[in-house]
């Protein structure tokens, strides 16, 4: 089994496909966090989920933001039709995976315009 066949290769390829795989992995870790670990946390005193998946989660929003600013300044983004946008995703759960359907993925298929 190879990269194509996996259809994997357009998220490695570009820094766009890369940025919406660690976008796709922070939001994952946010919603465990979120939805699973805090109810844990808090209604059974059990904090096993958010003391193992709070660093990951923290080191895969820092490496989003970095990912974010890197590429609107790369991509030439304006801070206020997309900058933001993106940055907003990030704070909100499932913002993440809206994000990718309706900004994202246009951009890697080069049919999103700044409206």
């Amino acid at each position: 089994m190879n990269l194509d066949s996996l259809n994997m290769k357009k998220f490695i390829d570009s820094p766009i496909g890369r940025f919406r795989l660690v976008a796709f992995l922070e939001g994952v870790s946010f919603i465990v966090l979120v939805f699973i670990g805090m109810p844990l946390k808090y209604s059974l005193e059990n904090p096993a989920v958010v003391k193992s998946f709070g660093p990951v989660h923290g080191a895969l929003f820092l490496l989003f933001i970095f990912m974010a600013f890197r590429l609107s300044f790369e991509e030439d983004w304006s801070f206020r039709k997309t900058t933001w946008k993106v940055m907003l995703a990030s704070l909100i759960p499932f913002g993440t995976f809206i994000l990718d359907a309706k900004i994202l993925a246009k951009m890697q298929e080069g049919t999103y315009r700044e409206i």
